[in-house]
């Protein structure tokens, strides 16, 4: 913030003129001048009207606080997307609560492993979410757009392969007004070493996305 110099206090010295003259005002129209007087003088402004100037004004921001995760997705999407994963799933702990919240759920079942993340992350203005949202699509190349979820939403499918085990992981992006919705999901298969199919992983994470962005939405009603 800009800083200003104070006033600089000035000092007179008063010489028997002075004081005279001000003897002088003040019988003609200072303090003790006749009531008439000092009734027609027109009022003046005060330093603090002359110098007002009217406030900035904040644009409000549509969310002020993420939601719960755990409860953002519904139990039997949990149950479909993560087989034999707790529903009540386990939130991350995070440096701001109030701005940034995570929920993981995952599970093996048999064979098959799910991993599946839903974060929520608000930010001070929706230039700021938007700037964050292009950010991240710049990380995730390759993918392309949910038409209908949130104002803007992007999802991505990859796959990776280490000591020849296949994971393919889906990421969805989504920005609502000053708020970004981010859901990860995963799977592996460590019989066969191959991973779930791009469509499952892709509708899976986007499911969860569409329940994600509902449930910020309706914790700001």
């Amino acid at each position: 913030m800009r800083s200003f110099p104070l006033p600089i206090a000035l000092t007179a010295r008063l010489s028997p003129v002075v004081v005279l003259a001000a003897a002088g005002w003040a019988l003609s129209s200072g303090p003790l001048a006749a009531p008439q007087a000092a009734e027609n003088r027109p009022a003046e402004k005060t330093r603090t009207q002359s110098a007002s100037a009217p406030s900035r004004t904040q644009v409000p921001k549509t969310y002020t606080a993420a939601p719960a995760p755990c409860d953002s997705v519904a139990e039997k999407s949990v149950k479909s997307l993560v087989p034999g994963a707790r529903t009540a799933g386990k939130e991350i702990p995070s440096t701001d609560a109030k701005l940034r919240r995570t929920c993981s759920w995952n599970a093996l079942e048999g064979y098959e492993y799910r991993w599946l993340d839903v974060s929520f992350e608000v930010l001070e203005s929706d230039d700021a979410a938007e700037r964050s949202y292009r950010g991240r699509l710049e990380e995730k190349s390759g993918g392309g757009p949910v038409p209908g979820l949130g104002d803007a939403a992007y999802s991505v499918v990859n796959l990776t392969t280490e000591d020849k085990q296949q994971t393919r992981e889906g990421v969805v992006v989504a920005r609502a007004s000053n708020a970004l919705v981010i859901v990860t999901y995963n799977g592996s298969d460590f019989e066969s070493k191959k991973a779930p199919g791009t469509d499952e992983i892709n509708k899976g994470a986007i499911k969860a996305a569409k329940e994600a962005v509902a449930a910020l939405e309706a914790a700001r009603d």
